[in-house]
């Protein structure tokens, strides 16, 4: 590969993780808090997570030639944030291991890829649309507060689009750091160097909290994550090989769970900046965007708390209008790819409608929820289009006699 088609993955990889990680660092700081955990134990866990995702993002990319962009379990840490209060740092560590092998049994077995074969592409393209909607919305809504800093970075996109297609996203970043710095927005007092160190945490194993945290952990991780992730992957046309990812992320998670790994899983919303256009214009080359968030997700362990502070000292304003703008791309091929088989429109668009709407039930939350409703139209429309094959080969029959 070129020096100059170097550029457009990397910048699209360390966006991915710039999203990625400032979008849910609150949360997984929370969790912590919740489980008692010291300043040197949430360091522990910002540095192995940080670990755990650069080496799958890095190991499975290069194995496999797919852009596989892994990440935390946004809604298992919002869950651990509530469920863990009043427990010990040792009942945490044994939820952890718990639900890493509940996912590493899930890609042994093969059970989670079964059940995805029969999902049809359509209603995985419309729940990654109704997914990624909110974020698209979300440039827009973000240029009521702050106009003269989205608008400037919605207009370099449109221009570097017909341009400089390969270097928008990293052109629009640029715009968007730049008027920041200008404007003294960029809090750069948060800025500190800080080396991590792992902090070992013997894991206590009680059904009560296994059952309790534990299944719910795997149920959101896998629901919430894995299939959005799935879908993501499908809907920029790659098969990815389902079983060995939850496989692999599954053991790294059981192996690294007493240094404060909660969850690693297949990441959904931050994957579509790695999978689209932006990333690379060759497809079989996207997975170099991957390859490059894998390299800053190990900066992101070795130096935890320190690149934790820098991506903190951005605009959160900067970081959502990158977000929105990044996915253009991956939101428009989903939507495309979801009303294109007319026989499953209806489904896919109950799909996107239920996945956009936000619906959270039980803990879980809408991607789930969608992918079930447009499972179940698209099983209904099934029903009744082979009743009505039914009734017309019956018809020819008789009108034969």
């Amino acid at each position: 590969m070129s020096k100059s088609n170097w550029l457009p993955p990397l910048t699209a990889g360390f966006v991915t993780v710039l999203v990625g990680y400032t979008s849910t660092a609150a949360i997984v700081f929370q969790a912590a808090r919740a489980a008692g955990a010291t300043p040197a134990e949430l360091a522990s866990w910002l540095m192995v997570v940080g670990i755990a995702m650069g080496v799958t993002c890095i190991g499975l990319s290069l194995r496999y030639r797919i852009p596989i962009v892994t990440a935390w379990s946004t809604p298992g840490a919002a869950l651990l944030a509530t469920s863990l209060v009043g427990h010990s740092m040792a009942d945490a560590i044994g939820v952890f291991v718990f639900s890493g092998a509940l996912i590493f049994l899930c890609g042994i077995t093969g059970v989670f890829e079964r059940a995805m074969r029969h999902l049809p592409i359509s209603i995985a393209a419309a729940m990654l649309a109704g997914i990624l909607l909110r974020f698209g919305i979300g440039v827009f809504g973000a240029m009521q507060s702050q106009l003269g800093l989205v608008l400037p970075m919605f207009l370099a996109y449109l221009a570097c689009r017909r341009l400089l297609p390969r270097f928008a996203v990293l052109v629009v970043l640029l715009v968007g750091l730049l008027i920041s710095a200008a404007g003294g927005t960029i809090r750069s007092e948060e800025l500190k160097l800080v080396l991590t160190l792992p902090v070992w945490t013997m894991p206590a194993f009680h059904w009560s909290v296994l059952i309790s945290i534990g299944l719910p952990l795997f149920a959101v991780t896998m629901a919430s994550q894995n299939l959005p992730g799935v879908a993501v992957l499908r809907s920029s046309g790659y098969e990815p090989p389902i079983s060995p990812i939850l496989t692999w992320t599954g053991l790294v998670n059981v192996l690294l769970a007493p240094f404060g790994c909660f969850a690693v899983n297949l990441a959904a919303i931050s994957a579509a900046i790695s999978t689209g256009r932006e990333a690379h214009e060759d497809p079989s080359q996207r997975y170099w965007a991957s390859v490059s968030a894998g390299v800053f997700y190990l900066l992101l362990g070795v130096l935890g708390a320190s690149l934790g502070a820098l991506f903190t000292a951005l605009p959160a304003v900067l970081i959502a209008a990158v977000a929105g703008i990044a996915i253009f791309g991956a939101l428009a091929n989903g939507l495309a790819l979801a009303m294109r088989d007319e026989v499953h429109r209806e489904a896919a668009l109950i799909a996107f409608l239920v996945t956009a709407s936000g619906l959270t039930l039980g803990g879980i939350g809408s991607a789930f929820w969608g992918l079930l409703a447009g499972g179940a139209a698209h099983a209904l429309a099934s029903v009744s289009l082979k009743r009505r094959q039914v009734r017309s080969v019956g018809a020819a029959v008789n009108a034969s006699r």
